[in-house]
């Protein structure tokens, strides 16, 4: 075995890496995500994103031990099958793993929440490296959150994964997909923030961001509206996992740091209720390449 395939699947991008057996990307690729096409035509893009990857490193589909593939939403990770994931709407409850594994010659292929995948990166190889409890959100596309638990990242009933973009964050916020209304995911996405802005004639989350900082009162509203929701949620999140670390990755945040750092330390001096365990907020060091490690590693 020369290696296996890590794959990060984004709302806009899908991360690709020839990952070495021990554990080093050889190469990258990146390719846009098309969330719109159909299901087989997402499974043919990854097929040929994969197999390009593979023309580039000389190695072919023998030589691979596995591929991993880090994915929005929820997923059945024993089935391989994505679950309901608005993100991506043609993916939806779509067997996943399988049709992938024989595009290559039944090499295993195994599924998870992209979240998931990323914080194992980072704990393997990143910010989280040693920590043996730990929460990170990746705010971007959409908000997503995974949790280590005694070195182990947390698995829910059936399968579930924490879904920490739904924390209930700002009770006058809009309505949510799920069904809720304010949830964090509906104000500090990435378009989420567009969709504000919208509002008082700007087009894009980054032309939010730019505008607050030249004063424009609309766009600071929307931006102090995405403070004080991460406020809530961290403080949320702090009270339920009493984590070592929490970790902030994805666009958004890492665009942006110095505002959900500032926001989750605020909430952090407030927690009186929590015990004072040197709590560290930290930004995600290791970007596109977390979900590509941890998705690796789900076949190593």
């Amino acid at each position: 075995m020369k290696g296996v395939i890590g794959i990060d699947v984004g709302g806009t991008k899908i991360a690709f890496g020839a990952v070495s057996p021990a554990g080093e990307i050889v190469l990258r690729r990146t390719i846009a995500t098309h969330p719109d096409d159909s299901f087989d035509e997402g499974i043919a893009r990854l097929s040929a994103g994969i197999e390009a990857l593979l023309a580039e490193t000389g190695w072919g589909a023998g030589d691979i031990g596995g591929i991993g593939i880090g994915c929005p939403g929820p997923v059945d990770t024993e089935r391989g099958v994505i679950l309901s994931v608005y993100t991506l709407p043609g993916w939806s409850n779509r067997e996943f793993a399988a049709p992938m594994s024989e595009r290559f010659g039944g090499t295993p292929v195994r599924l998870e929440n992209d979240a998931n995948a990323a914080l194992l990166g980072e704990a393997l190889a990143g910010a989280a490296r040693g920590k043996r409890s730990a929460v990170m959100l990746t705010l971007g596309t959409g908000i997503g959150g995974a949790v280590l638990l005694d070195g182990k990242i947390h698995v829910g009933a059936n399968g579930a994964h924490p879904e920490l973009g739904h924390v209930p964050a700002l009770a006058e916020g809009p309505e949510c997909p799920c069904g809720l209304r304010g949830c964090y995911e509906v104000i500090a996405s990435g378009p989420a923030i567009a969709e504000a802005g919208e509002a008082v004639g700007l087009d894009g989350s980054e032309a939010v961001f730019a505008a607050a900082a030249k004063g424009h009162a609309g766009a600071q509203a929307i931006i102090d509206n995405v403070a004080k929701a991460t406020e809530a949620a961290i403080w949320t999140i702090l009270h339920t996992f009493l984590p070592e670390i929490i970790l902030f990755g994805g666009g958004i945040a890492d665009g942006h740091w110095p505002l959900f750092e500032a926001a989750a330390q605020k909430s952090l001096a407030a927690a009186t209720l929590a015990r004072d365990q040197g709590v560290t907020i930290a930004r995600a060091k290791l970007g596109n390449d977390a979900g590509i490690v941890g998705a690796a590693n789900l076949v190593m």
